[in-house]
């Protein structure tokens, strides 16, 4: 998905205390997508970790561990939302040249399209 400032990151946030992941992964992209979930995966298809500069200290950094799991929508009818203004479904060959965050570059290094349903 492309935020406001024009950089493609990928779906979610935090889980809410209590929550589940297929609970509040659906209203994540509710939230920024208006999209409709039919169905989360029961367990993740990747995990995976990588570090940022603190804000508050540049010579420490900040972990942050990514948890993909793999999700059916009901249709592709996106709405625009302050969260995100695009959205585009990609793979290594047709991923952005520029203003892709890491998690996002990350992830297609470790995707493996032939694990997945079709």
């Amino acid at each position: 998905m492309q935020e406001e400032d024009g950089w493609w990151d990928l779906p979610g946030g935090g889980l809410d205390w209590g929550a589940s992941p297929q609970k509040d992964i659906a209203r994540e992209i509710q939230e920024e997508m208006s999209l409709e979930i039919t169905s989360v995966a029961d367990r993740p298809s990747y995990f995976y970790t990588n570090s940022k500069p603190s804000k508050v200290n540049p010579e420490r950094s900040i972990w942050y561990a990514y948890v993909v799991y793999e999700t059916q929508l009901k249709s592709f009818d996106f709405l625009p939302s302050t969260e995100c203004t695009a959205i585009k479904f990609v793979d290594k060959n047709t991923l952005p040249g520029e203003n892709v965050h890491k998690q996002v570059t990350d992830l297609m290094e470790v995707f493996n399209s032939s694990n997945h349903a079709r």
